[in-house]
Parts: structure tokens; C-alpha cells; sequence
């Protein structure tokens, strides 16, 4: 069973066959789905499954914490299931890739004093750009 699958049993959400196919296709490492895709991936396994019960079950999940979603440079959004284990992006600027990374440190330690004007920081989104292996070859 998947790590997002395991915690929405944990959680006590109703697991219908549209969001058990729905939470199985974001099953994995470095998995940033549109929405469309999920679809796509979807109905590959429950072809009756509507784009409207895949975008509401995404929504559900970021509303629940068990996804995050993802934007980079205006492009669609992404769907991460890695929602409960700190990382930060990689995107290649041609094809759009998405890789998790996990650098040392804290970007929170490195936002001085000085530059948080009395906000009380509760998080931040680094996003590392580049060209993937493919896209500078």
C-alpha cells in the first residue's frame, strides 16, 4: 500500500475507488502530476472516473495537508504527495521536470532578523532552477 494511501486510512478518510485510484496514481518518488495527468493515469485504471471527481479529490487533499501543491513559472500546477517531509524543488527550465531535493540547512535560519520585519516565519519555498541532463545535452 502507498504512504499516501496508509495515511488517508489512518486518517479515517472514506476511500471510494475514484480516490483510492486517484491517491494510487500519486503514489511514488518525485511525483509532481497535473492535473490533467492524474486524469489521464486515472482513467487508464477506472476509465469512468470524471475530470471533476479528480479535481475535487486533489483539492480535498491539499485542503487535508496530505498533498501540496506545486507552481512554478506560471505553468500548471503540480500535485506532490511528499506533503510531510521537508523538501524543497528542483525544476528544469526547458521541459519542466520536477525533482525533490533535500539541502542542508534551514532556509529559515538563513532569513536575518533584519529582513523578517516583525513577521513571525512559519515556513519558506526555495525552488532551485536549471537545465535537467535531457534539456542541456
Amino acid at each position: 500500500m502507498s504512504d499516501l494511501l496508509e495515511r488517508l486510512r489512518e486518517r479515517g478518510w472514506r476511500l471510494t475507488s475514484q480516490r483510492r485510484v486517484v491517491a494510487e496514481v500519486l503514489d511514488g518518488e518525485h511525483v509532481h502530476l497535473t492535473a490533467d495527468e492524474v486524469h489521464a493515469r486515472a482513467a487508464e485504471r477506472l476509465p469512468e472516473i470524471s475530470r471533476a471527481t479528480v479535481y475535487n479529490t486533489l483539492g480535498e487533499l491539499v485542503t487535508l495537508g496530505e498533498v501540496i501543491e506545486v507552481s512554478t513559472d506560471g505553468r500548471a500546477k503540480r500535485y506532490d504527495p511528499n506533503a510531510h517531509h521537508p523538501h524543497q524543488h528542483l525544476v528544469c527550465t526547458g521541459c519542466g521536470a520536477i525533482r525533490d531535493v533535500h539541502p542542508l540547512g534551514n532556509p529559515l535560519a538563513d532569513l536575518p532578523a533584519d529582513q523578517r520585519f516583525g513577521f513571525a516565519v512559519s515556513g519558506a519555498e526555495v525552488t532551485y532552477r536549471g537545465l535537467c541532463p535531457a534539456c542541456a545535452g
